[in-house]
């Protein structure tokens, strides 16, 4: 099976062992945050970015491609700034909304309406009880609500909801842990390992189930086969 994955799919082999190997890095690399380890990282949901334009390079696959592009930097900028790094997310955030508005689910059933009401208020709110000082709060909460946004939309979309919403929502969760992280959970290393694994596979879940979806229902240049 790993040897059709290789084959087939390279650059999702290669965004795996790099995203579950991420954390080891904390422990082989002598200094924390050093080059190396930037690279580590974004190379995690970087190399899923190949992965989206490998045999489709326009339409829809454009857009999910230039949304991890935004996450990936976003991986790499929030090492020196959290600023840059919540601006390069918010970018991906966006481009995410465009693509799910273009994909809305037809005659969604009220519990499901409910659900990405809920996301879209109680993520900002949350977020901003979370840090200890209420100007971090007001910024936390002023980025989740494009984070709520996106997230929203990705239940709200056609796209299967246990793997792309299901991702949107881990997306979600991961970023209260870092907001948690200034004040209650401050110090807890068990939590950086949750907070990566939670917005590694969120967004792992996300492009394949973008992707996967887009090849069955006829999103690839003519010329190739689905799959």
């Amino acid at each position: 099976m790993g040897q059709d994955l290789a084959h087939k799919r390279p650059w999702l082999l290669g965004s795996l062992l790099a995203g579950l190997s991420y954390p080891a890095s904390w422990l082989v690399l002598p200094i924390e945050g050093g080059l190396f380890a930037i690279l580590w990282k974004m190379a995690a949901v970087g190399l899923l970015v190949p992965f989206a334009l490998r045999r489709h390079h326009e339409g829809e696959f454009v857009l999910l491609a230039v949304m991890l592009a935004f996450y990936a930097l976003g991986d790499g900028l929030i090492e020196f700034s959290m600023v840059a790094g919540a601006l390069a997310f918010t970018g991906g955030h966006l481009v995410a909304i465009w693509l799910y508005s273009r994909h809305r689910r037809v005659g969604p059933t009220f519990s499901q309406r409910m659900l990405a009401i809920a996301i879209f208020i109680l993520t900002p709110v949350i977020a901003y009880g979370l840090p200890p000082a209420v100007n971090e709060g007001i910024q936390v909460a002023a980025y989740s609500i494009v984070l709520a946004a996106m997230a929203a939309m990705a239940w709200s979309s056609n796209f299967p909801r246990y793997r792309v919403g299901t991702g949107a929502v881990l997306f979600v969760v991961s970023d209260l842990l870092i907001f948690a992280r200034l004040g209650p959970l401050a110090g807890s290393g068990v939590t950086s390992i949750a907070i990566w694994y939670l917005y590694y596979f969120g967004v792992f879940l996300i492009a394949t189930g973008i992707a996967q979806t887009l090849v069955k229902r006829g999103h690839y240049p003519k010329g190739e086969e689905a799959g």
